[in-house]
């Protein structure tokens, strides 16, 4: 059709050229002229049968009449075919198979009704005369149903006459469809001619029906847009006309616009009836999900309303897509979803093209009218701005007389459609003069009905797009102010909604204005009304990523004054917003029993900003640098003052309240201890809130007593109704990485909490993908990122996709895209500084990787699985030939890991009495008078003894036996499970290095004495070594009385171990801190360390200190090493070769998996392996064990 639309452009210009006399031609009225032999060629096409045919001539002719301005008049043959066609009823060549194949089955369809001796007495059906579509219509619809009713037939004769009458019904209903688009089509064009020519007939109504039809019905935008082009020269035409269907025009135009309720809200006139499609959302949720729906006209912001109706139909989609509810569920709707979603798409689609046409029409009239529309059509006018004028007067402007007035609301709602639509399309003097309306529109946000609020911030937006300076001055004077109107949540909703609008038209020309809108935003971001939470939050989003553009786009030349002082008063915040270094000292009011270093100094400035600006954030600091104490400084600082400022004024606003620091139960304590240590209880009194249930219980009478609760994660959890019913202060959430995934019960109990302040400590906020980092600000913004499917869509994916090594370039840019819009929205909250950075003092961190060889009975186990049942049922499992369910499968790869990680630590672990090989094993060894205890079958306990040894640990002593005696060296054994720390503690220490003095620190130790063993290890140097599961002691504790960090077992999260071996090297330690990682060679061990190399990529790339500002963000895709790449591109090939066991002489063997693609894919294929119960209960291979047999 595009093609057909510029063809008959070519041809209408061209024509303009044919009709033109030949130069020094007389053409007397014997002689054609150009003219007649034109008009000549346009019948034959004028009296085509072919649909197409008509509307492509109507159209070259209605472009011929644009163009020609020589041509003195029409043919008086062209004017008459034109007038005639306009009149015919013509069933086109289009439909001629499908309607003579119509009439066949109707006159069979006639017979067999003869047959049966079913009486048709209509007259046209006696087959005498050619059936018309009505009549074929009727005949298979109440004619026909009346006959089979009338009259009992045999089963068999009855269904097949249904099925026929059926079948033609169908097919007339299609035919007469197809037949009514081209007459549309085809009617508008030639109807189009007609305007161009100028030569409208007595009754318009054959000229202004089919256009009409067209602005209503036409599906192709093109000949929808040219329709209203032609309407609008159509009213031009009949100003002067009496009488004058231009009002009539217009006001049918105006409901054409309003009759899409996705675009244009609807008033609902029942109290009740029907669903207004607003989703209530409950004031005190901290998570931004809608709890219900919401019927009423008042309340909420229609612009999330709209958002949250589509998410609401994809999921219904999915939903249904998936395969039914499952066995026993009741449907959704009695209605078949496809029926469903087919009759509203249906109708949706109607709607939506209705508006379009009469928003071209509306436009190509304001266009066309320019400066003289008020005048010349004083109805359009009327609608757009004497309504409003009468609608809104200052003097007796009162929102609450205007409730339960729905058809004043309705007709203002209709009104400020019609403005927003037709405004860009006005000439510069109207649209000053509509200008001068925006005080009214403003006064509108107000308004009680939602609808009425949102149009009128629709239309602010519309108007901010063609004129930003007058309507920018105006939010600054009369909308802002009203983000601050406490006691209105409707006032609030109705400004921060015009602000979300303005944003969205202005897009980039919003820059100039960030400064204005980012302060009073920020404000809102924890509003008590959710709808202006989120939509405060989705604003400050958008604009946060703008803010590096504020001074590279110059201010508009007409920028007021007033607003340029403003601007700059606001552009300190921005600075010290997205450079902390730039924000003044903050001197915390109270007494501190530490001197700040330098870089503490600062992190507890960009707290207080955060602080002042109520802002949230995460403090993701290193590990080791102190951001314990950073946070009891804001704290205590805050908490003073609060109370200073309420014994002043007495103002609610400032009542003290108590915060809380919720972290792992092995903290809680520490967390006491650092409060005590650095402040008076004066200042800050500790609550550490532990211990069973009914102790518990007792406890929340002291609570009142304290400023500050620290609490675990799980105790959180537990005691959710309780710590929710509480308004906090701060709300610290410790290693806040615990609640990365969004989905576990402690994260939703957490984002329950209602708190002023909130702020997360984290040395590794990103440990597996980028996703997490959406959870943690969910806890902090909600909504700042959007949904958790917005942010995969938007980020996770690119971000992944770009990391393949096959992506293609396209793929790349997209990543390197989407982590640097990431990393722009989230830097302004995050604050990092790394140990090397800011610690020039701080001894340096060595790591190495010890090699240990598989013990020949490691070997045997090893690669006896590869031979096992179990073996050969996870290769089906993987390759789809089993069919187990998809939770089911992950188990048995994680059972398989875990069971291959227990061989390469010791065979014991693996070796149970179930095990098929244990009878054998066990008799071999007691003929070589060796058993499980002996270190040498476990290649890592000989090579952790001669590590010890080299450190001075554990050496004979030869003299004074009696003697203390305290080595130079002192280490931390981290392990995966407490089985493990058993075999060191029972196998290696006690039988073969009686001389190490140690102490253990595991899930066995009650939370509320963890601390105590780690006080104790610190302040002892005789005791060499502390052994400790990762899971328990990895974690913010401080151990600086060691200088060496073992690792026997290693976990597939880098920042696990990266946590474990921190607790050693961080402030306080004046050693060079050695890291030793036991690491089996050629098995599944090593391919862990190269997974983990993966992951620490990811979350480096997103958040490092070289990241630090806007103008250091690293976002190079070429970060990741070669040498991380995986070998293999088939993620099952690269899974299964996790399992094998690799050529020790490298021949034949394969390398180890990198981690590339191969790893990233079995990263997703996996479950997370070991979750904290898992670390504690240390899971049940038993089953899986039975399955080993061969």
């Amino acid at each position: 059709m595009k093609a057909r639309c510029m063809a008959s452009r070519m041809l209408g210009l061209l024509s303009c050229y044919i009709v033109q006399p030949a130069p020094g031609i007389v053409y007397s009225p014997d002689v054609e002229s150009p003219v007649d032999s034109f008009v000549k060629v346009l019948l034959v096409y004028l009296n085509s049968k072919s649909a197409l045919q008509r509307m492509v001539v109507g159209l070259v002719i209605a472009e011929w009449a644009r163009l020609d301005t020589l041509t003195p008049a029409c043919p008086e043959t062209l004017k008459c075919r034109l007038h005639q066609c306009l009149s015919e009823c013509v069933y086109f060549d289009e439909i001629a198979v499908s309607f003579t194949k119509l009439l066949q089955e109707a006159k069979d369809f006639v017979a067999m009704l003869k047959h049966y001796k079913l009486p048709l007495d209509c007259a046209g059906y006696d087959g005498t005369s050619v059936l018309t579509l009505d009549q074929i219509q009727q005949l298979s619809g109440p004619m026909a149903q009346r006959l089979l009713s009338a009259h009992r037939l045999k089963p068999r004769a009855g269904e097949t006459l249904e099925e026929r009458r059926k079948a033609i019904q169908s097919a007339v209903s299609e035919t007469s469809s197809n037949h009514l688009l081209l007459n549309i089509s085809t009617q508008a064009a030639l109807a189009g001619a007609v305007t161009m020519l100028r030569i409208l007939p007595d009754k318009l109504n054959p000229v202004v029906k089919p256009l009409m039809e067209s602005v209503k019905r036409e599906d192709n935008e093109q000949l929808q847009e040219l329709a209203a082009e032609h309407l609008a020269r159509l009213v031009e035409l009949c100003v002067e006309r009496n009488p004058c269907p231009n009002a009539k025009i217009v006001s049918n135009l105006c409901t054409f616009l309003c009759c899409d309720h996705e675009y244009t809200p609807k008033i609902q006139f029942a109290a009740g009836e029907g669903d207004s499609g607003v989703e209530s959302t409950g004031d005190n949720s901290r998570t931004g999900t809608p709890t219900g729906y919401n019927a009423d006209n008042y309340t909420g912001i229609l612009t999330l309303t709209n958002q949250q109706r589509s998410a609401e139909r994809a999921v219904l989609r999915r939903s249904n897509s998936t395969g039914g509810r499952g066995p026993g569920r009741p449907p959704l709707t009695d209605i078949p979803l496809e029926e469903l979603f087919a009759v509203e798409d249906s109708m949706a689609k109607l709607n939506k093209i209705q508006r379009r046409g009469a928003a071209f029409a509306l436009t190509a009239i304001a266009a066309h009218f320019a400066s003289n529309l008020h005048c010349r059509l004083p109805k359009l006018w009327e609608v757009m701005i004497v309504q409003l004028s009468e609608a809104v007067d200052f003097a007796t402007f009162d929102p609450t007389l205007l409730v339960n007035n729905d058809q004043g609301a309705e007709d203002l709602v209709s009104s400020l459609q019609v403005l927003e639509v037709t405004c860009p399309a006005l000439h510069s003097d109207l649209l000053g003069q509509v200008l001068q309306y925006l005080p009214r529109m403003c006064l509108l946000l107000t308004h009680p009905y939602r609808a009425v609020r949102h149009m009128a911030a629709r239309c602010l937006g519309a108007l901010a797009a063609l004129s930003s300076v007058p309507v920018m001055t105006h939010v600054v004077d009369q909308v802002l102010p009203l983000l601050g109107t406490i006691d209105s949540d409707i006032n609030r909703q109705g400004a921060v909604e015009a602000l979300a609008c303005i944003i969205e038209h202005l897009k980039f020309g919003v820059v100039p204005y960030i400064v204005l809108l980012v302060v009073p935003l920020l404000g809102r971001m924890s509003d008590q009304n959710q709808p202006v939470r989120l939509m405060a939050t989705h604003c400050f989003a958008t604009l946060i990523q703008l803010m590096p553009l504020d001074g590279g786009v110059p201010d508009p030349p007409n920028l007021t004054s007033q607003l340029a002082q403003h601007k700059a008063r606001e552009r300190r915040f921005l600075e010290q917003l997205f450079n902390p270094k730039s924000i003044e000292n903050y001197k915390v009011p109270v007494s501190i029993r530490a001197e700040l270093r330098c870089y503490q100094q600062s992190g507890v400035n960009w707290l207080a900003f955060l602080n002042k600006y109520k802002l949230h954030g995460i403090l993701c600091d290193d590990m080791g640098l102190g951001k314990t104490l950073q946070s009891i400084c804001i704290l205590a600082g805050d908490h003073f003052y609060r109370h200073q400022h309420y014994l002043k004024t007495r103002s609610p606003d400032c009542v003290p309240l108590p915060s809380i620091v919720i972290c792992p139960p092995t903290l809680t304590g520490h967390w006491v201890y650092e409060v005590n240590k650095f402040l008076p209880e004066q200042f800050l009194y500790p609550l550490q809130y532990v211990g069973p249930p009914a102790e518990r219980d007792k406890m929340r009478s002291l609570v009142g007593k304290h400023n500050l609760v620290v609490a675990s994660y799980d105790i959180v959890r537990k005691d959710i109704d309780f710590f929710s019913s509480i308004k906090w202060n701060y709300c610290i959430l410790d290693e806040g990485h615990v609640i990365k995934n969004g989905k576990t019960k402690s994260s939703k109990a957490i984002k329950q909490l209602t708190a002023n302040h909130r702020l997360i400590l984290s040395g590794t906020p990103i440990q597996n993908n980028v996703l997490e980092l959406w959870s943690l600000f969910d806890f902090l913004m909600p909504g700042f990122l959007g949904t958790e499917k917005q942010f995969t869509a938007r980020y996770s994916k690119p971000i992944l996709a770009s990391r393949d090594a096959k992506s293609s370039p396209k793929e790349q840019e997209a990543g390197a895209l989407a982590m640097e819009a990431l990393h722009r929205q989230v830097l302004p909250f995050l604050l990092r500084r790394m140990k090397e950075d800011v610690l020039q003092d701080l001894p340096p961190k060595i790591t190495q990787d010890y090699y240990c060889e598989l013990s020949p009975l490691q070997e045997r186990l090893y690669e006896d699985f590869a031979r096992s049942h179990a073996h050969q049922s996870l290769q089906e499992s993987l390759s789809g030939r089993g069919a187990p369910a998809h939770r089911q499968g992950n188990t048995h790869i994680f059972q398989a890991l875990r069971y291959l990680q227990n061989v390469c630590n010791h065979p014991k672990l693996a070796l149970t009495p179930q095990h098929p090989e244990y009878e054998r094993v066990s008799g071999q060894l007691h003929q070589e008078n060796s058993s499980l205890a002996d270190i040498n079958h476990a290649a890592k306990l000989p090579a952790l003894r001669q590590l010890l040894l080299d450190c001075g640990i554990g050496v004979p002593l030869t003299e004074h036996p009696g003697e203390l005696v305290i080595n130079q060296h002192r280490a931390l054994i981290f392990c995966q499970l407490k089985a493990m720390l058993d075999i060191i503690e029972n196998d290696l220490f006690k039988r073969h290095m009686a001389t190490v003095s140690y102490l253990r620190l595991d899930g066995s130790i009650p939370p509320s004495m963890r601390h105590s063993v780690v006080a104790q290890f610190n302040s002892d140097p005789s005791i060499d070594v502390l052994l400790l599961t990762t899971q328990v002691g990895g974690l913010g504790l401080n151990l600086t009385g060691a200088d060496t960090v073992i690792f026997v077992e290693h976990d597939w999260n880098p920042m696990k171990d990266l946590q474990a071996m921190d607790r050693a090297h961080r402030i306080g330690q004046r050693k060079v801190v050695n890291v030793y990682r036991l690491i089996t060679r050629g098995t599944l061990e090593e391919k862990i360390m190269g997974l983990q190399k993966f992951k620490l990529m990811t979350a480096n790339t997103v958040i490092s200190s070289e990241n630090a500002s806007m103008e250091t963000m690293g976002t190079d895709q070429s970060q990741l090493p070669s040498s991380a790449l995986g070998n293999h591109s088939s993620p099952l090939f690269q899974l299964l070769d996790l399992f094998s066991l690799e050529d020790k002489k490298g021949t034949g063997g394969r390398q180890a998996v990198g981690s590339g693609q191969g790893m990233r894919s079995v990263l997703d294929t996996l479950p997370d392996l070991w979750e904290d119960k898992q670390y504690e209960e240390e899971y049940d291979l038993s089953n899986f064990i039975h399955n080993l047999r061969h």
